[in-house]
């Protein structure tokens, strides 16, 4: 089961502060989101980078992921999700779970209630809080050409998970997670 942590995106509404270098437990944020799918029974764990990658790669602990740069981070989180899922193409894995940078809520606790709803290489289910899709989301590995191609924009799977709603198994993780996304300077009290 491969980890695949979307971390790019330039913090455009937090005054172009890259969120996978906000400070979070003393630690970029980024290493407690990758340690999460890790914790959660990911391995290996990829990280996709855009935004002030050689920053990111200066400050924050990586050497235990696989990581790559996304040069188009600024076109959103398709591309990505696309960069990250090549990069495991190669990996074995036969599924992949997919987190977000910005959600510092989302722990090993909710990766591993996700992981354990794997059931085959066709295999496709999300977190949900309140019944209401979220992340962690699992792909298996079956699936992942027809959701490299179909990934664009800030949407990322979005237009796939509900093209195939009826396949998508929903997990409740609301007991065990908060899907909070760090976006604004209002959101920052978040992150301890």
């Amino acid at each position: 089961m491969a980890g695949l942590l979307l971390a790019a995106g330039g913090g455009r509404r937090l005054g172009g502060r890259p969120k996978a270098l906000l400070d979070h437990r003393g630690r970029p944020l980024v290493e407690h989101a990758a340690r999460a799918l890790r914790d959660g029974g990911c391995d290996p764990v990829h990280i996709v980078l855009g935004a002030a990658a050689g920053s990111v790669r200066e400050r924050a602990d990586l050497s235990a992921y696989g990581v790559s740069d996304n040069p188009d981070w600024a076109q959103g989180m398709g591309s990505s999700l696309r960069v990250g899922l090549a990069a495991l193409a190669g990996s074995g894995a036969d599924a992949v779970v997919v987190s977000l940078v910005d959600q510092p809520g989302i722990g090993a606790a909710a990766v591993a209630r996700v992981v354990a709803a794997y059931t085959g290489d066709a295999s496709l289910a999300s977190a949900a809080y309140d019944g209401r899709r979220g992340h962690p989301v699992l792909f298996g590995a079956d699936r992942w050409p027809d959701i490299a191609a179909t990934a664009t924009g800030d949407r990322g799977a979005r237009a796939y998970l509900q093209e195939h709603a009826d396949a998508l198994t929903l997990v409740e993780c609301s007991d065990i997670a908060e899907p909070y996304d760090i976006d604004t300077p209002e959101d920052l009290h978040r992150l301890r």
